[in-house]
């Protein structure tokens, strides 16, 4: 499994489970397609910040 912290891991397209800002605390995680990477370093420690094609933006929790 690739891991969802290294921004290297992430490509337009990919089909990830993101968490959203209002998501959190419960950790409930959203299905989707990248359309753009938001986080420009290397690697961040709670996952890489994208937006989905729905237009949704959180961080990567899980790559399919």
């Amino acid at each position: 499994m690739l891991d969802a912290k290294q921004r290297k891991n992430i490509k337009h397209g990919l089909s990830v489970a993101i968490v959203l800002k209002q998501d959190q605390q419960s950790g409930l995680l959203t299905d989707g397609i990248v359309r753009d990477i938001l986080t420009s370093s290397p690697n961040h420690p709670h996952g890489i910040k994208v937006r989905l094609m729905s237009g949704e933006v959180g961080r990567v929790k899980e790559i399919y």
